[in-house]
């Protein structure tokens, strides 16, 4: 019996999981106990012991008498997730240019030149970018040879692919993501650490921009109108200068229109 309870709790710990990061359950969503043991075809014990553990990696909140509910998306959170990874993925990248086997990028390059295909593939979800962007940071994680700051990044990444799919889902974002992965892979191959951390900076910009114009967005923060709110939020504008998060300048103007390897230029110089 208790091997069945954990089993059960095991695979609903992991339903619930896949329906938050997805946004299948949307940020407020109620997680009755009683409506979700019957969805899920689960007693109440393994249900809770999943919730628990969904509680313990902050994608469901203690609502009171209602029990749970899936833990909101805000502006501050995304902020604070961002200085955390801005940190992690900065230094991982610097990390994988000077251990990496740039035959292993070079494949992931011929791949990462056939992602516009994948954005408009017709699938909705586009499962099969997002699979090509978590192979890149993979293969990032272990040229590292860092197994302590691969645990850290993991601890941030289920956050960041929540999200992502709330927020980025607008094809000409992950249209011009792609040609900022690119340059990043690039710069690992060319084993350019400095050009590797400031290429992933700018992506990390220009990805908290776009998140937080989609959150400005009207109905944003409404679950009901998350597809609208995916939909309006990410083409790139010049509030998108990597040297600055507030309001665009002239200057801001300019750079924006530059390619991602001058703007990279920029910083470094």
């Amino acid at each position: 019996m208790g091997t069945g309870a954990v089993r059960a709790s095991d695979r609903v710990y992991t339903t619930l999981r896949r329906e938050i990061v997805d946004g299948e359950l949307a940020p407020g969503t109620v997680l009755a106990e009683v409506e979700q043991a019957n969805r899920l075809g689960v007693s109440r014990t393994p249900l809770r012991e999943a919730l628990g553990r969904l509680a313990a990696e902050d994608l469901v909140a203690a609502n009171g008498a209602r029990g749970f509910v899936v833990a909101e998306v805000s502006a501050d959170r995304i902020k604070e997730l961002f200085d955390v990874r801005l940190a992690l993925e900065t230094k991982a990248a610097a990390l994988a240019a000077r251990h990496r086997d740039p035959e292993v990028f070079v494949r992931l390059r011929e791949d990462f030149a056939l992602a516009g295909d994948l954005v408009d593939s017709g699938d909705p979800h586009r499962h099969g970018y997002y699979r090509l962007a978590d192979r890149l940071d993979e293969t990032i994680d272990q040229a590292t040879g860092n197994p302590y700051l691969v645990s850290l990044l993991d601890g941030v990444r289920t956050h960041i692919a929540r999200i992502r799919r709330l927020s980025q889902d607008n094809p000409e974002r992950l249209r011009a993501a792609t040609a900022e992965h690119l340059l990043i892979i690039d710069a690992i191959v060319d084993g350019s650490e400095q050009l590797a951390a400031h290429a992933t900076e700018l992506h990390l910009h220009r990805s908290l921009q776009a998140i937080l114009r989609s959150l400005d967005a009207p109905d944003a923060a409404d679950p009901r109108n998350a597809a609208d709110s995916r939909n309006a939020a990410d083409s790139p504008t010049s509030a998108d200068s990597p040297t600055s998060a507030h309001s665009p300048t002239s200057a801001d103007s300019r750079n924006a229109a530059d390619s991602p390897s001058d703007q990279v230029s920029r910083m470094i110089a």
